[in-house]
């Protein structure tokens, strides 16, 4: 056996831009035993934006708070030598926080102007690197460009990770799983059935059961299909319930079928009133509004469970801004609600046979909307919403922050219903793993109140079917 000793490597120093911080304030605990320094630029970059009312203002306020907190605890202490980095919770990491603390004067490459703070915070970098050899000093950075820049100088740079749910979005859950042809024959022994409701519900025992998630839908093809939804799963057996049909018309919601498999969990999901979180992906034309708006209606108008729908989403232009928008609350807020009023048209459209007449179908209109609130994400903070059926959508533009804040705006009686499709990011900086809607998938899985499904199939048109194939 050798006597030879691995040394352990010296911890890394990672210099933070400020996008980091404004992204994710509480970055500065998420380095572990490494070392952060803070570049005087970064500190300046934090100062001009803590003005305003928008979540990255927020962000730079709390980032400054953390600072001022950390710069108190430690006293009089050596700042050169660096600040243990105190964790919210009271324990402290293991790394230190070290602030720029007189200038630096690096020969950066004639094409890149000191004026510009990027340049300047890669200049720290090269600086750092002479005064520890021994250390790697590595720059985090979410914009792309100046990643790009640090590397073409022979500099250490990475994108900051730990907001990443998860690395591969493959692994999100779909909400439904196919069960092998030969499952009853595996799962059956011993199998107990009873109705409850109108529905059936089996017992099983078997080596699936340890899988299932509570709210997971399962399918078995064939003639007839078999499909249900897990209400409990202990392990070692699993309780299943089968499914209203909405995809026959007598078990229409507001006019509205389900037309492919999918379609019906998503609506078995949305008429559930155990269910108070409900999320749900799929490309464009799956139907996500409508049903949502359809499940929404049945249940404010005829069900009167809820006393209104708000809607809201985060307005993200796809091109170029066009400016302020004049109006209320509302009416700022209509021009990013077309997939609203498109649907709407739909769905007042759905229940034509039933109108006595063009009076009659007006006042049906005048009604819906009347029950449609449209609210924005600025004002949400503080609010409470009781019995109200909250929809989200573009859910994939939200920061997992932005999410928590609208989720935990639920009071008594409210359900929530997130919509988006993770492959159309509009936001600066957010990817499919960590956005707001990958985070909260991921995190309300297996709950016995939550559910998620992916719709897999578009119902829009053969157009809009082919043209997401082929573009």
């Amino acid at each position: 056996m050798s006597g030879k000793t691995t040394r352990k490597p010296a911890p890394r120093i990672f210099v933070l831009d400020t996008n980091v911080l404004m992204h994710d304030p509480a970055s500065l605990f998420r380095f572990e035993e490494h070392d952060v320094f803070l570049p005087i630029q970064t500190l300046e970059e934090l100062d001009d934006h803590k003005k305003g009312m928008s979540e990255i203002a927020r962000n730079a306020r709390q980032v400054s708070r953390a600072l001022d907190d950390m710069l108190a605890l430690a006293g009089d202490g050596d700042i050169d030598k660096g600040i243990p980095l105190a964790v919210p919770s009271g324990g402290l990491a293991s790394g230190r926080l070290l602030l720029q603390t007189q200038a630096i004067h690096v020969e950066l490459p004639a094409a890149l102007p000191t004026s510009k703070y990027d340049n300047q915070i890669l200049g720290v970098v090269i600086h750092l690197q002479h005064i520890y050899p021994k250390r790697k000093v590595t720059l985090v950075s979410k914009d792309i460009n100046m990643r790009i820049k640090a590397r073409s100088l022979g500099l250490s740079a990475e994108d900051y990770f730990n907001d990443k749910v998860l690395e591969d979005t493959d692994l999100l859950p779909t909400g439904s799983r196919a069960l092998p042809a030969d499952f009853w024959e595996t799962h059956g022994q011993g199998m107990e059935s009873w109705k409850i409701g109108g529905k059936t519900r089996y017992r099983i025992r078997g080596p699936l059961c340890p899988e299932f998630l509570v709210h997971e839908f399962l399918y078995l093809e064939g003639a007839p299909e078999f499909t249900a939804i897990v209400k409990e799963s202990t392990g070692k057996e699993a309780v299943l319930e089968t499914l209203v049909d909405h995809t026959h018309p007598r078990s229409a919601i507001w006019g509205i079928q389900a037309r492919n498999r999918e379609q019906n969990f998503a609506l078995n999901l949305l008429m559930d009133p155990e269910i108070d979180f409900v999320s749900l992906l799929g490309q464009a034309g799956t139907g996500k509004t409508l049903l949502t708006l359809a499940a929404g209606l049945a249940q404010t108008l005829e069900g009167k469970r809820y006393t209104e729908i708000i809607f809201t989403r985060v307005t993200v232009p796809v091109g170029e801004d066009i400016g302020f928008l004049p109006g209320s609350e509302e009416e700022k807020m209509l021009p990013w609600m077309g997939a609203l009023e498109d649907n709407l048209e739909v769905l007042t459209h759905s229940g034509e046979a039933g109108f006595s007449g063009e009076w009659s179908k007006a006042a049906t209109t005048d009604l819906i909307r009347a029950r449609i609130k449209v609210k924005s994400l600025n004002f949400m903070r503080g609010r409470t919403f009781l019995s109200k059926f909250l929809v989200i959508d573009e859910a994939q533009n939200l920061t997992p922050k932005q999410v928590k804040t609208l989720v935990t705006r639920a009071g008594p009686g409210t359900k929530v219903v997130c919509l988006g499709n993770i492959a159309q990011i509009d936001t600066p900086y957010l990817t499919e793993g960590s956005s707001g809607l990958t985070y909260v998938v991921d995190r309300f899985r297996g709950w016995s109140h939550s559910g998620h499904i992916t719709l897999q199939r578009g119902e829009r048109s053969r157009l809009a079917d082919h043209a997401t194939e082929i573009l």
